[in-house]
């Protein structure tokens, strides 16, 4: 939390100024202080889509950034499930030209591991080094323990990381946990096994090659329990999570599109693993994996919806409600989780920006109020505590409530 001083919110509001437009000065992240609204550094997520270039319809660079910068978000990387994907020079500079064009906050791409996401060869990996955060081949796994080696030691060689999408697919593979509500309803389940066991491996992989490692949305219990032994044991590796496996478990489910992603909504017992990791250092951060699809791609229910929610939006407001508020989390680590720690990773200074929130505002998450294109919550009509008022990003007012 930042203390701040000296800036009234009321006199902005009188001053009608406008989103992305007015500049600030360069010490009002330090100066401002409200009697009764709280100020963040701006908040920072390693794991979002953003879908342009190729899938604009379900969101692109400018809506995507708005709905982050209304989250509290000045930074953001966006994951490489693109058309062309980011696997040269050539394509992630068609990204880049259009983060510079209309991008709100901060947007940094990553750049794929392999060519065209396909797992068979390296993407040209030391030609986007200056441009990407890291490479991933998120959504699909890198099968092959010998490429797998090969990308690790070509991103330590650059001083990159491998952000890592850990799943084995296998013919037959769910949509749903592997547990109690998939047997119940008649539905195909994803095994805990096929995440905990490619994080075994990449962690292998990791302390041979000494390659910097993050892996992706973890959500077993078993994944948290091998990431804690490999820090103990002096990996280089860090971890996400997302607001829906800390606050949600597939006793949750309901036959709807908006309560399917990948990996699932695990069991009670996951969920309780990852917030013990949170309290103890295991899970380094807080990533949405903002993940948003047309709506007609998600009123499919369970089994043909698309993979992916939205959170970008509601990340904070969930957090601070369900665990800040419940006792379970201090607002200090929450900050920690969703700034401090994904920035000090992968190397995103914080600088001017900042984010001021009323924290005793209760609002009812409405997904036809979000700036994203992406409706699809599982928090929907929930009521959270946490309004933003003011997102501040490079001296620049880039949202403003209402």
């Amino acid at each position: 939390m930042t203390k701040l001083k000296n800036l009234n919110l009321d006199f902005l509001k009188a001053a009608n100024i406008s989103p992305a437009v007015t500049c600030l000065s360069d010490d009002i992240a330090a100066s401002v202080d409200f009697s009764k609204y709280v100020a963040f550094p701006g908040f920072c997520d390693v794991h979002v889509h953003f879908r342009e270039p190729g899938f604009s319809y379900k969101e692109t660079i400018k809506s995507g950034s708005l709905a982050a910068a209304r989250g509290g978000f000045t930074a953001v990387c966006t994951m490489p499930n693109l058309s062309p994907v980011p696997d040269s020079l050539a394509h992630v500079t068609e990204q880049l030209d259009i983060i510079g064009r209309d991008a709100a906050i901060k947007v940094v791409p990553y750049g794929s591991i392999t060519v065209g996401q396909k797992g068979q060869a390296l993407s040209d990996m030391e030609a986007m080094a200056p441009f990407v955060a890291g490479y991933s081949d998120d959504g699909v796994d890198v099968r092959s323990d010998s490429l797998m080696r090969a990308a690790m030691e070509k991103a330590k060689s650059l001083g990159k990381m491998i952000v890592a999408h850990c799943e084995i697919k296998y013919e037959g593979i769910g949509y749903i946990h592997d547990g109690v509500y998939a047997r119940a309803h008649g539905h195909r389940g994803i095994t805990s096994e096929s995440e905990y066991l490619q994080v075994a491996r990449d962690i292998a992989l990791a302390k041979e090659t000494g390659c910097a490692y993050h892996v992706c949305h973890i959500s077993t219990k078993e994944s948290v329990a091998l990431i804690r032994q490999a820090k103990k044991e002096g990996v280089d590796i860090t971890c996400e999570t997302g607001p829906h496996y800390l606050v949600l478990d597939d006793s949750c489910l309901q036959e709807h599109g908006r309560f399917k992603m990948n990996p699932p909504l695990r069991d009670a017992k996951d969920r309780e693993a990852l917030v013990e990791g949170l309290l103890d250092g295991t899970v380094d951060m807080i990533a949405t994996d903002h993940a948003p699809h047309a709506s007609e791609e998600k009123e499919k229910g369970l089994a043909s919806s698309a993979f992916g929610v939205v959170g970008i939006e509601t990340a904070f407001p969930v957090m601070y409600t369900k665990l800040v508020k419940e006792g379970i989390l201090s607002l200090d680590r929450l900050v920690e989780l969703m700034c401090h720690n994904p920035r000090r990773r992968f190397n995103l200074p914080v600088g001017n920006d900042f984010t001021v929130w009323d924290l005793d505002a209760l609002v009812t998450v409405d997904p036809e109020e979000f700036l994203s294109k992406g409706h699809a919550t599982p928090f929907e009509g929930w009521q959270l505590y946490g309004k933003n008022l003011l997102t501040v990003h490079d001296g620049k007012i880039v949202y403003q409530s209402k």
